[in-house]
């Protein structure tokens, strides 16, 4: 029979958060070579490549700190497996989101479309109000029709879908962010020495960052 090991200290517990806000923020400026005829996909492309294997490491990582022996059971090992399955769950959550909106770009462009009012591209080399509300000056839309006949698609069709790209690059991007941030804030009151004792009650002051954010996005999806 082997030894049962210590509980982790609270050094590594907030190693563990902190290397995991590393790798989520690391997926804010992983690059992927897009070809002229994708170029409306460039903004979801780097995030869409990394994030998966962030997943992947982030889950690998919680599977061996649940299964370590002793499980976490001290206040701080129990605050930081919350911060840290709340940050794996919401991450995993946002790339299913960002999976489907490049699923939906994507059938957008294989598709035929209905005639629309024009005016997201203006022939005259002004853009009219649209629902994008955009507004290009000659050298951006002499750059919009280069870029969307490399894409094999009308002007309008590709600022629409180059939108709904840059859209959702924004969503994950937001994501990433809050969870990057809520890790490291939660790592930090880990480590303090303040923390021999962590918080852990009915109270909201008594959760992790992550777990109080995640709560709020329920209430305001309510």
């Amino acid at each position: 029979m082997t030894a049962a090991r210590a509980p982790l200290p609270r050094t590594e517990l907030a190693g563990l958060l902190t290397e995991a806000a590393h790798r989520v923020s690391g997926i804010l400026t992983a690059e992927y070579p897009t070809a002229a005829d994708r170029s409306y996909l460039h903004p979801v492309l780097g995030p869409l490549s990394s994030g998966p294997q962030v997943v992947g490491k982030l889950n690998e990582n919680f599977e061996e700190f649940i299964a370590a022996e002793p499980r976490p059971t001290t206040p701080a090992g129990l605050f930081a497996l919350a911060s840290y399955a709340s940050a794996l769950g919401w991450l995993t959550e946002s790339f299913t989101e960002l999976t489907a909106s490049v699923d939906q770009i994507c059938t957008r462009v294989g598709i035929p479309v209905e005639p629309r009012v024009p005016g997201v591209v203006a022939s005259d080399g002004a853009a009219e109000g649209n629902a994008f509300d955009f507004a290009f000056s000659a050298q951006e839309l002499a750059a919009i029709r280069t870029a969307a006949e490399a894409a094999g698609l009308a002007p309008d069709d590709y600022v629409e879908v180059l939108s709904l790209s840059l859209f959702a690059a924004s969503r994950i991007a937001d994501a990433c962010m809050e969870i990057s941030d809520g890790l490291l804030e939660d790592a930090a009151y880990v480590l303090d020495e303040a923390t021999d004792h962590v918080r852990l009650g009915d109270g909201p002051g008594s959760l992790p960052s992550l777990v109080r954010s995640l709560l709020a996005r329920m209430e305001t999806a309510k």
